[in-house]
């Protein structure tokens, strides 16, 4: 269960504290609604932490709801990848799965309620003349001229539709409202339409399919949602939501309200835009690490706690604005500094030869697995006469700032001894490829016997011992804040947005780890194995954020 301690307020919960108090409802039911046409991405999260969290904290009930009415579009693998989500995410809905395919026969017959009353027609305009016939925002439509057509002659089209007479595309069902309506979804708007096309649900048995606005309100109906929560593009939709519940001979009375979309800085939120990052090959999958959606996410390393965390932190406004980057990376940073145990890798590996230590011997250290937590124990790491260290932890000289290995100084290796850089052996190119060192024996997790200091600590890892990697560092997918306002956002692309590193050691403790347990690599950023691509033969790790947040600079 998803701890409800401190729980948020805002508007909706206000509204809906208010319907409690005054008795429009006696208990909360809402529903997550999304259409299977491609994984959930963060902003989804916030609407399921919404609709869940809300169902959780007032004892109500709240459906997982397929709106599943563009079977062109939509897969099977798509619905299970989402219950998948809700479940990872905290989440359990109530009572069995909806779909909104299974009113079908329910929404065929509203249908015919709308024709019989003189309120629905089928219209054979086509898409362009539909266009043309329907106005601008500045200038009204005008009628279509099958709009007068007599309600049994619709209702015989309408018959001939669902046989499948006519072809896709050639007539559709549209409401009769308002041509001159200042709302364009309110300009007599289509709400079946032909589509030979087989669904993952109802197969082969229909061949015309309700438009979402149409449906959409009267599943609510059907299954008892009392708060049908949406984000703010469907707020005109809400005539249209209303206007079809009030034309038909359904007694519930469900009501949407609007909040603001999550906006996310160097992301595109767009399924469309997702869409075709995966099947243009920018990315790997829906599941790339470097994509917003929640099996991306997942993958990448992030936590359920870490995404409630962070939807609780941005809340629920109808004020639309852009959430910095830096807010998400924060929750997670959080969540593993308490929850990831240290261990130790390094990605650019510089050999030490530790001259005074015997060539046969090793030793197996005991090393703390968090700092500040004794209850994560410890792991046994295996240290020898040759070790790496990272090339960046040497310099032949530097001021007093470097607390790293110099030349002719000290510096103490995690959990280990102090050594001393005594001398450097080069290549033919001038690169430094082995610093000569001798350690002080004595020095074993105590300070030297002599009193003298030595402030900087590394890490390291164990020639002999160390697995050999690979390391994906992965970065922000675009090169710019909001990619969805570019021309092309494709051109955005951050061209190092992953980076492998196929040339990464770490300790034997971290090879047997588990793809979803994260892991701080000590004095790097914080760690998973890839649930993916990673095998006996070749572990794979992926970067989930850096230690402290470094895109600015």
């Amino acid at each position: 269960m998803v701890d409800t301690v401190d729980r948020p307020s805002n508007f909706i919960r206000n509204i809906i504290d208010e319907d409690l108090a005054n008795g429009k409802h006696s208990q909360i039911h809402t529903r997550f609604p999304p259409e299977p046409n491609g994984y959930l991405h963060i902003g989804h999260a916030k609407s399921i932490c919404l609709n869940f969290g809300i169902a959780q904290d007032y004892q109500g009930q709240c459906n997982l709801r397929f709106d599943d009415t563009n079977p062109e579009k939509e897969d099977i693998d798509y619905v299970r990848s989402i219950q998948d989500d809700v479940k990872w995410l905290g989440f359990e809905w109530s009572n069995e799965i909806c779909y909104s395919s299974n009113y079908f026969d329910q929404l065929y017959a509203y249908a015919v309620e709308l024709i019989q009353a003189g309120k629905a027609y089928v219209c054979f305009l086509n898409a362009e003349e539909t266009r043309e016939y329907r106005g601008t925002l500045t200038q009204p439509g005008k009628n279509s001229p099958y709009r007068d057509t007599s309600p049994a002659e619709n209702l015989a089209l309408f018959e001939k539709m669902k046989a499948g007479e006519f072809k896709e595309g050639e007539c559709a069902l549209r409401a009769k409202i308002d041509m001159a309506s200042p709302f364009m979804c309110m300009r007599d708007p289509i709400i079946y339409r032909i589509k030979f096309a087989h669904h993952h649900q109802t197969a082969d048995k229909w061949c015309i399919y309700p438009m979402y606005d149409f449906t959409h309100c009267i599943s609510d109906a059907i299954e008892g949602i009392t708060h049908s929560l949406c984000t703010l593009e469907f707020q005109d939709n809400r005539r249209l939501y209303d206007w079809v519940l009030d034309n038909i001979s359904i007694e519930a009375r469900p009501h949407q309200y609007e909040f603001s979309r999550l906006n996310l800085e160097y992301f595109v939120m767009s399924k469309r835009k997702l869409n075709t990052l995966v099947t243009d090959g920018h990315v790997s999958g829906w599941d790339d690490p470097r994509m917003p959606t929640i099996a991306g996410l997942r993958r990448r390393g992030y936590t359920p706690a870490s995404i409630r965390e962070f939807c609780k932190r941005i809340g629920v406004t109808k004020m639309e604005n852009m959430v910095e980057m830096p807010m998400l990376e924060a929750c997670i940073r959080e969540d593993l500094n308490t929850n990831a145990a240290r261990a130790m890798a390094v990605l650019d590996p510089l050999k030490i030869i530790i001259e005074n230590y015997p060539e046969a011997d090793e030793e197996i250290l005991s090393v703390s697995n968090h700092p500040q937590d004794e209850s994560f124990g410890k792991r046994e790491v295996p240290f020898a006469r040759e070790i790496f260290i990272e090339k960046e932890d040497f310099r032949e000289s530097a001021n007093k700032k470097f607390k790293r290995l110099v030349l002719d100084k000290e510096v103490r290796l995690r959990g280990a001894y102090v050594i001393k850089a005594n001398r450097i052996e080069t290549d033919e190119n001038g690169e430094i490829t082995t610093v000569y060192c001798t350690y002080d024996a004595d020095t074993l997790g105590k300070k030297p016997a002599d009193g003298r200091s030595v402030k900087g600590v590394i890490h390291w890892v164990s020639a002999k011992h160390a697995k050999p990697v690979e390391v994906r560092l992965y970065d922000r997918l675009f090169s710019v804040a909001n990619p969805a306002a570019e021309e092309d956002f494709l051109n955005a692309i951050n061209p190092e947005s992953l980076v492998t590193n196929s040339n990464a050691f770490v300790e034997p403790s971290l090879v047997d780890i588990k793809p979803s347990k994260a892991v701080q690599f000590e004095r790097i950023g914080y760690f998973c194995k890839d649930s993916v691509d990673s095998t006996a033969e070749n572990v794979v790790f992926n970067l989930t954020v850096g230690l402290r947040d470094t895109w600015d600079k």
